[in-house]
């Protein structure tokens, strides 16, 4: 895993945060975003960044990075994302995805405190 590319804080519980997470990326439809609950703790939460392509009955998920979300008390949260270089032909594509994704996150994040 690379560097953080974007690190902000948000009013809400990780659990909170999660979930806003999981529903803007629902409403993209490119994307999923889902907490990994073995790479998660009391404190912090991990979720996987996966885009995904369908062709037929075949579906191929591609781990585009981590987002942290790590609980600072009195109901803050850290949002960190960390890109992936993944292993594909599209590469340059992916990573892009990966950014405008962190970015459109956080101004929609960050708009609702």
């Amino acid at each position: 895993m690379s560097e953080e590319l974007i690190e902000f804080t948000v009013s809400g519980s990780p659990r909170d945060v999660s979930g806003a997470i999981e529903q803007f990326a629902i409403g993209l439809g490119s994307l999923h975003a889902i907490v990994v609950p073995w790479e998660s703790d009391n404190v912090t939460l991990s979720m996987a960044v996966t885009s995904a392509r369908i062709d037929g009955w075949a579906i191929e998920h591609i781990d585009l990075g981590t987002i942290r979300l790590t609980g600072l008390g009195n109901d803050v949260t850290r949002v960190s994302f960390a890109p992936r270089d993944p292993d594909h032909a599209d590469k340059k594509r992916l990573a892009a995805l990966f950014e405008g994704f962190a970015r459109q996150l956080q101004t929609k994040l960050q708009m609702v405190q």
